[in-house]
């Protein structure tokens, strides 16, 4: 089977999308990234918006209705998650063969 042109995700994406497996606003995403990785990745807002603009052109991430209008609310879209879980499976396998090798 041929890996997905996406593959590998960056860590910023990884990140994004699995912060916004529950909607989320732009600076909810960026706490949630920082919290996620544990500190390891912190996003400027015109890196979070570039990566968010990009996202959407993919249809990896799309806005949702909001209760608040001044903010944009962004959830993963079905082909977000199966790119998301893909780079997992790539990830624990990685792990699996890494763990394996230096026994």
């Amino acid at each position: 089977m041929e890996r997905d042109k996406h593959l590998p995700l960056t860590e910023t994406v990884y990140y994004i999308l699995l912060a916004v497996v529950e909607p989320a606003h732009g600076y909810l995403i960026m706490q949630k990234v920082e919290e996620l990785s544990g500190g390891q990745v912190r996003m400027a807002a015109g890196t979070l918006y570039g990566a968010i603009e990009n996202l959407v052109k993919l249809n990896f991430i799309q806005p949702v209705a909001s209760e608040d209008s001044r903010r944009k609310v962004y959830a993963i879209t079905n082909k977000g998650l199966e790119i998301l879980l893909l780079d997992l499976e790539r990830m624990k396998h990685m792990i699996a063969v890494t763990t394996d090798r230096l026994k």
